[in-house]
């Protein structure tokens, strides 16, 4: 079994670094014979999102678990989602958190909501991507969502802007689509003039 020990240095005598997302180095140990190979945190100086980075570096070695001090929330979605344990509260050097963790006296850390057992593929779960739709058409960005491709993003989302309101169902037809579009024009056109009539009378 491969496990990353989080690291203040690049060998098994090195203290477990407590941070996840800025620590110094990965330590990837093999269990059963201890040989091991240290990767240096290449997230350590991220303005922003070092945990979520971290953790796809850690994916990316094909460890089955992670030892370390604390993990943050949005590393811990990352890491369950590969299916890769977490143990915190480790201490001493990497070799002793190993020794710690095959003993049994280092807990797994819970998983995040959703996340998949150690080693098994992240499900796809409904409404689960970042889309922001929530309706039939949803998912506007990276969705996963249930309508993905069923729609035109249009269901119960949030509008792009707030007036006039979107339509609760995608059209149907082209000449459906058309008078949507030509009445929204014209909203906005009556807008636009009644903003450029209070441009006006300020400027007097």
């Amino acid at each position: 079994m491969k496990i990353c020990v989080t690291s203040t240095g690049p060998t098994v005598d090195a203290p477990v670094d407590p941070r996840f997302g800025r620590c110094q180095y990965f330590v990837i140990v093999d269990s059963e014979t201890m040989e091991h190979v240290a990767m240096p945190n290449p997230s350590i100086g991220a303005p922003s999102g070092a945990g979520i980075q971290a953790a796809q570096s850690v994916a990316n070695t094909g460890a089955q678990v992670v030892i370390t001090g604390t993990v943050g929330p949005n590393a811990t979605q990352t890491l369950g989602a590969a299916g890769i344990q977490m143990v915190t509260g480790a201490s001493g050097t990497v070799s002793d958190a190993v020794e710690q963790y095959k003993s049994g006296r280092l807990q797994a850390a819970p998983a995040a909501p959703g996340a998949p057992a150690p080693g098994m593929p992240a499900p796809i779960m409904p409404g689960a991507g970042m889309g922001r739709g929530m309706g039939r058409g949803g998912g506007r960005g990276m969705g996963g969502g249930m309508g993905r491709g069923m729609g035109m993003g249009m269901g119960m989302g949030v509008p792009v802007t707030p007036a006039p309101a979107m339509p609760t169902m995608p059209p149907q037809t082209r000449e459906q689509e058309l008078q949507i579009l030509e009445s929204q024009m014209r909203t906005l056109e009556g807008q636009m003039e009644e903003i450029k009539k209070r441009l006006e009378e300020l400027k007097k």
